[in-house]
């Protein structure tokens, strides 16, 4: 069936603002608050911070939360339906993304952290070497308690998009919060602008893309609702990529670069670009390799390096991303398997767990050196639709394998993947990955990875909204599904 190029489906984007507004409404007293909040406080809503109202705060947010999954379901099942296009998903991303951008801060702290860091640089301190702890202000009492003395793992473009927020904010928390988003959100716009050009190269549909990345409550709800800087990274990456794949091989490197200077994770694709601008090249594989590597270099380094020079910062941020190894979880396979062998052992002696997570991790590394040289060898002949499945493929290994694994970081090769043809199975498999990995942080930021209870139900939740994306109503109460 071919799509109505402008059809909206009406019910299902308000269904969904609803529930963004429900969301935005309830993270007033459940969400990631600050220590203070004058806001709540002159508006006479400080009760929803504590006990029942904070309760009632909580319920309104899991409701919001609830109807944001059943429209995405719905949309879902719309454009597998071929009844709407692009313009439909994107309508509906721009409408469930504008409450989010004034929302308080979402199933995260780290927002806290990036205003931090640009009060360190813009004070004069170095943020590669101290933690937000020194500043002892506003900014700083809001910072995670794991994150107070750490320096920041992130490159210098987003330390001087942080420094210039909280420089034009005059350190407001509550302004630094919204601009901070604002800033963020143009890797959403850059995703959405990338995704259909991806497709176009890699197979899929354009509109299956977007869907399955840019109005993917996993997406939404922690890279906007969350305000993590991944957002900006993989939107640069996307777009970057898209460069590339239509022959603007410079201008698609020197985007890499600004990805890498946001987060360094976008270097992982660049090696898999090479061999696909080699391969257009003439001569031989090693005259191609050379002819594409030299102008790649000069790309990426020369825009890396002004990054750099016009922040103001040095290379400090490439050791501070060690610090990310505090996180200890089983999304992060070594560090599973780790803690899981600790757990053993110590049932008959006592270990410290530190050496079982270390060797772990250590193997986790080389495992994950040895997939991503063989994967990025196997890429070699630099067949497009490959080298961006192989590279994908990588992505996704290094967030497994990392000794750190956080929910958002699972969107890194979903942005880079989107754009293939995807099976009505491997749908439905990211949607129920992608529903778990949304709920298993609680809205103020903790972790739920060791609620048992909660985890049981969050699958439960997953797999049904999974199953109603290929059969509406799965328990046929009704006939009308949309």
């Amino acid at each position: 069936m071919r799509a109505n190029t402008y059809a909206i489906p009406i019910r299902t984007t308000m269904l969904g603002l609803l529930g963004v507004a429900l969301i935005a409404l309830g993270g007033m007293g459940a969400g990631a608050i600050l220590e203070r909040d004058p806001l709540l406080a002159q508006v006479g809503l400080s009760w929803l911070r504590y006990g029942h109202g904070r309760d009632l705060a909580s319920m309104v947010l899991y409701l919001g939360l609830g109807l944001v999954i059943w429209a995405w379901i719905r949309l879902g099942r719309l454009v597998r339906w071929g009844e709407i296009g692009d313009f439909a998903v994107l309508v509906a991303v721009t409408v469930w993304t504008l409450p989010l951008l004034f929302a308080p801060p979402l199933f995260s702290k780290d927002i806290y952290s990036y205003l931090a860091q640009g009060q360190l640089a813009l004070s004069g301190y170095d943020p590669y070497t101290v933690g937000p702890a020194v500043l002892q202000s506003t900014l700083s009492e809001n910072v995670s308690w794991v994150w107070q003395h750490t320096p920041a793992p992130y490159g210098p473009l987003f330390i001087l998009v942080a420094k210039a927020i909280v420089w034009i904010t005059d350190a407001s928390v509550i302004l630094g919060v919204v601009a901070m988003r604002f800033s963020l959100a143009g890797g959403l716009v850059l995703l959405c602008w990338a995704l259909p050009g991806l497709s176009r190269h890699l197979g899929g549909r354009s509109a299956i893309a977007l869907w399955l990345v840019a109005a993917n409550p996993l997406v939404l709800i922690h890279l906007i609702g969350g305000a993590h800087n991944d957002l900006l990274m993989i939107g640069l990456m996307a777009a970057g990529v898209l460069l590339v794949l239509d022959r603007r091989h410079v201008l698609g490197f020197v985007l890499l670069a600004l990805a890498f200077s946001v987060k360094a994770t976008a270097v992982v694709v660049v090696p898999f670009l090479v061999w696909i601008w080699a391969a257009r090249l003439d001569g031989d594989k090693r005259t191609q390799f050379r002819k594409a590597l030299v102008p790649a270099l000069i790309a990426f380094l020369g825009t890396f390096a002004a990054c750099t020079v016009v922040a103001g910062v040095t290379l400090g941020w490439i050791p501070a991303l060690r610090s990310s190894s505090m996180i200890i979880n089983w999304l992060s396979v070594p560090s599973a398997v780790g803690d899981f062998v600790r757990m053993v052992v110590n049932w008959f002696v006592y270990v410290d767990g530190g050496i079982f997570i270390g060797v772990a991790r250590g193997i986790g590394s080389l495992v994950l050196v040895w997939i991503a040289y063989t994967q990025w060898w196997a890429a070699r002949d630099g067949e497009v639709r490959d080298a961006i499945r192989r590279g994908a493929l990588t992505m996704l290994a290094v967030a497994l394998l990392s000794p750190a694994t956080l929910p958002w970081y699972f969107s890194w090769p979903l942005a880079l993947a989107a754009g293939f043809a995807w099976t009505t199975g491997a749908l439905v498999a990211v949607t129920v990955a992608s529903l778990f990995l949304l709920l298993v942080t609680f809205p103020n930021g903790d972790t739920a990875l060791y609620s048992w209870g909660y985890l049981f139900f969050a699958l439960v939740v997953s797999g049904l909204a999974a199953r109603s994306l290929v059969k509406p109503d799965p328990f046929g109460l009704s006939t009308r599904y949309e």
